[in-house]
């Protein structure tokens, strides 16, 4: 005798809902596909899909080089300091 063990997980309801619209027509239960994701973790020793950060794009790449090369660098004496500096940043006319 098969015996299964519950899994309790907490989800947006509207996923679920979502989820389970398109599980239907492939004659899947969410529960079916749990256990289906869950037996590919255990094939694969992992999760069975590449988990990956998007790239920078330029201006967060040239950020960092400059920030790593010292340039263009603000500081200040303390957190007031620096709050009053970005909030005048942000009001600032353009």
């Amino acid at each position: 005798m098969n015996k299964t063990a519950v899994v309790r997980a907490r989800i947006q309801p509207e996923l679920k809902e979502d989820v389970e619209a398109i599980l239907s027509p492939l004659g899947l239960t969410l529960s079916e596909a749990v256990s289906l994701f869950l037996h590919q973790i255990k094939l694969r020793r992992g999760l069975p899909f590449a988990l990956t950060l998007p790239e920078p794009n330029a201006v967060t790449r040239r950020t960092f080089e400059d920030t790593d090369a010292g340039r263009d660098i603000d500081t200040y004496p303390d957190l007031d300091a620096l709050f009053t500096a970005l909030d005048e940043a942000a009001y600032a006319p353009d």
